[in-house]
């Protein structure tokens, strides 16, 4: 199969450019399945009904969250309803919502698409190897699922490599979300999962993570409090990886995505 992962989507920017490019994109690229993290998406902050209805009409079969999943209220009741929509799988006990689903490909395979979120630097989670252990028993791959997708929301690489590992040649990809800056390190691990310490963002990138410099700056020199972070409002940059699977699940071709301003750009070339 061929799947699309892309990064945090932040405010207009972010989700512009996935709206003007991701149809094209998974016409052109054949893509099977396309996973996208919402968590920023509405104004830098969570994620509202309407937009995470916006990420799937144009083409996201499964969007993900992490520590601002409910930073929008009305989170907390439709993404009871929303079965593409998911926060992380160690949340509390009784915390709405789901942390994983099964989207079904139009060619009739099962990927199943998990999110955790790390625990270093991070509000305390449950134990997030727990949680992943606990969905990909339930649905394992080359028996129930065809391929698994892993989005780590978390801030420590270190984290998110001792995931990566412990979860090699058991899920199709491991991939990190959270800290808006794409890292250079995708590859596919020995056991055959594809891992990428993280993403990148789906937003402006002349930006402090995505959001207007003057605040940021301000706050890390004089250390008070200030006004709202806004969301920088230049053209987005879409962000991600790209990842192609043998019959067994396992990745045999992994690339990272960069399509826009102020990155330099990265496409499959084995797609193109």
């Amino acid at each position: 199969m061929r799947l699309l992962f892309l990064g945090d989507v932040v405010g207009r920017p972010g989700r512009s450019v996935v709206l003007d490019r991701l149809p094209n994109l998974r016409e052109q690229w054949r893509l099977d399945c396309v996973v996208i993290n919402g968590e920023n998406a509405a104004g830098g902050f969570g994620i509202s009904e309407a937009i995470c209805d916006e990420l799937i009409g144009a083409g996201a079969d499964a969007v993900t969250l992490g520590n601002h999943s409910f930073d929008q209220r009305e989170a907390l009741v439709f993404i009871g309803r929303q079965e593409r929509l998911i926060r992380p799988a160690n949340y509390p006990p009784g915390t709405p919502g789901r942390g994983a689903t099964i989207v079904e490909t139009q060619a009739g395979a099962r990927v199943l698409v998990v999110n955790v979120m790390g625990r270093v630097f991070l509000d305390p989670m449950d134990d997030p190897f727990a949680a992943v252990e606990r969905e990909i028993s339930a649905c394992p791959l080359g028996a129930a699922a065809d391929a698994i997708v892993v989005d780590v929301h978390a801030e420590a690489t270190s984290e998110k490599q001792a995931i990566g590992h412990y979860l090699d040649g058991r899920v199709s990809l491991v991939v990190g979300t959270h800290t808006h800056t794409p890292t250079a390190d995708h590859r596919i691990l020995p056991g055959g999962t594809a891992y990428m310490s993280d993403a990148g963002m789906c937003g402006d990138y002349d930006s402090v993570i995505g959001m207007q410099k003057d605040e940021p700056i301000r706050r890390l020199i004089q250390k008070t409090p200030g006004s709202r972070w806004e969301v920088a409002g230049g053209p987005g940059t879409l962000s991600g990886i790209a990842i192609e699977t043998g019959p067994d699940g396992l990745a045999t071709k992994v690339a990272a995505i960069r399509i826009g301003p102020n990155l330099e750009e990265s496409k499959p070339g084995f797609w193109e």
